[in-house]
């Protein structure tokens, strides 16, 4: 019975406990849930190897292993899903503490799913946990928003299935480790995988729920959809060329719709889409140092892009508003906050001594020693453009800018407690990377503090404030307006319905007219055999069209019959 509790798989109690914490008084809730994630935390001591594994019709199921790669994307969930905990401490709702609770659980777990079905099963429990969040947030758009990310996740959730059962006729097997692009199975579990990471064309369903979330519900989603997908990624297709194409168009396409976005959850939004792609890059490499590279960034980002949210949140929460044009000067009313976001903001625009900084720092040298110059390029040139819509944008338009005229109160001490710890985590990080990099999938010897990557950073970072400098000068940066900014998913939630419903109709119309002929000409068939066999020269008539079918129907079994019989 011991050794079964230790073997218990990771995110599996949180999943078990998250109802019954609804029914735990207010007061005692955030302390009850906290107690949860630590006794989850607690399983991750077991170390690597297969911990539980069981045999279910014929089917092989690891429902516990865990290795090098699990670990640092385990002890960041857990940290995520804590660092919620705090920050919603002033929400006395259930609903989003405890779907939240199984959202990061159900994470957890599929972290350390060793076969493709248990991953699918926790794969569908995060969508339909996590949309509890975006429905919380109670308004229309929500809702409607809400559907659309669940379906998109649930189909997310099929192309896994379905690729599992192709992969397991081909090979016999269900075990989750490195795949090749070589069948329609893998295949169909690498779009499953790109669905959830939001692949160029498939990221609308993220910046349509992330911003029409509750205030704790964006942060929540923040840490856990994408990152399952960058994990599951660097375990089942590690080394494949492809993505480090599709990672430089994540990369690039997000920054235009960034710069000219009004809302900063939907700015935040469009950069979570901007980092995936590094990640991606790196884990398309496939090297130990870009694997490395994509894991230190994964963990990473889960901080200080929880910090930003965490931050525009606390506005939010305040101020009732997040657009842009309708901030400014809060720096007076919320110092606190300000400093946070200021902090995740150099972080997630990769100052020195910075967590971006030590982790961002791997996959460009990755890039580098593989001399993959045009990935390098496309990449140093996003990462100026994460400055001017993470780095810049976001803290000078919310906190600085014009004066909005808000008068407000600071975030409440759960928010600030919550931001403070994930900023000195971002601190931590950049200074200490030494010790950052022991919980990393490869040891390494690695100092991202050399001349080189400081000075080039650095030159980076400057050319970029300069550069937004003189495009806020002369007015030539997009200005801050009311406006709906047009998604990829503009192609298939107004583009085709608009092309096809008059196609459909169409098609419909000219199908109706076509079985009414058919109808008419079968009705007139009807009358004639009526008029012929109700004629006095017919003898005895059949009653009933349907007694004549069957008459025919008969007569053509026994002809049948007859031939056959020769």
């Amino acid at each position: 019975m011991a050794e079964l509790f230790l073997n218990f798989p990771p995110g599996l109690i949180m999943v078990l406990l998250a109802i019954p914490a609804a029914l735990v008084p207010h007061h005692y809730r955030q302390l009850f849930i906290l107690s949860v994630i630590a006794l989850s935390a607690f399983f991750l001591t077991a170390g690597p190897g297969v911990h539980w594994e069981t045999e279910i019709s014929g089917f092989n199921l690891i429902l516990n292993r865990s290795d090098h790669l699990t670990l640092p994307f385990a002890i960041v969930f857990h940290i995520a899903a804590a660092l919620n905990v705090i920050y919603g401490w002033h929400e006395p709702k259930p609903l989003e503490h405890c779907s939240g609770l199984a959202y990061a659980g159900a994470a957890i777990a599929a972290l350390h799913a060793g076969d493709l079905f248990s991953l699918f099963i926790w794969w569908e429990l995060t969508a339909v946990t996590s949309v509890f969040l975006i429905l919380a947030s109670g308004s229309n758009q929500a809702k409607y928003s809400a559907m659309r990310y669940l379906i998109i996740q649930v189909l997310s959730g099929m192309f896994l299935l379905s690729g599992a059962v192709l992969v397991f006729q081909d090979s016999g097997s269900l075990a989750f480790d490195k795949m090749n692009l070589g069948t329609v199975g893998t295949w169909l579990i690498f779009v499953a995988f790109g669905v959830k990471a939001a692949f160029p064309f498939l990221n609308g369903w993220l910046q349509d729920s992330y911003p029409e979330s509750t205030v704790i519900g964006t942060v929540m989603l923040s840490a856990f959809t994408t990152k399952l997908a960058i994990y599951a990624f660097a375990r089942g297709f590690p080394g494949t060329d492809i993505l480090i194409i599709i990672g430089c168009v994540m990369t690039m396409f997000p920054v235009f719709f960034a710069v000219i976005e009004n809302d900063m959850r939907r700015v935040l939004s469009y950069s979570l889409n901007n980092q995936l792609g590094f990640m991606v890059v790196a884990i398309g490499v496939g090297t130990e140092l870009a694997i490395n590279g994509a894991v230190a960034h994964a963990f990473a980002h889960i901080i200080y892009k929880g910090l930003l949210f965490m931050s525009m949140g606390a506005v939010l929460y305040r101020v009732g508003t997040v657009k842009a044009s309708e901030l400014g000067g809060l720096y007076r009313m919320m110092p606190l906050t300000c400093i946070f976001c200021i902090i995740g903001a150099m972080s997630i625009s990769a100052f020195p001594l910075f967590s971006g900084f030590a982790a961002k720092s791997l996959i460009m040298s990755s890039l580098g020693y593989e001399g993959l110059v045009y990935a390098y390029l496309v990449l140093l040139a996003a990462s100026a453009g994460v400055l001017h819509h993470s780095g810049i944008k976001i803290p000078y338009f919310a906190f600085f800018g014009h004066d909005g005229g808000h008068q407000v109160k600071e975030a409440p001490p759960g928010m600030i407690v919550a931001m403070g710890i994930a900023g000195l985590l971002c601190i931590l990080i950049g200074v200490l990377p030494s010790l950052f990099y022991s919980i990393l999938p490869y040891q390494i010897d690695y100092n991202p503090y050399d001349a080189g990557h400081v000075l080039a950073q650095l030159q980076l970072l400057i050319f970029s404030i300069l550069a937004f400098a003189f495009l806020m000068t002369f007015k030539i940066y997009p200005p801050e307006l009311r406006s709906t900014v047009l998604n990829s998913d503009w192609f298939y939630r107004r583009m085709l319905p608009a092309v096809g419903w008059p196609i459909l109709s169409t098609v419909l119309s000219v199908w109706g007219s076509f079985l009414r002929k058919v109808r008419g000409i079968v009705n007139v068939a009807w009358d004639a055999i009526d008029k012929i066999m109700h004629s006095p020269w017919a003898g005895p008539t059949i009653s009933g069209r349907a007694v004549l079918i069957q008459a025919v129907l008969l007569s053509f079994l026994l002809l049948i019959v007859y031939v056959a019989a020769g």
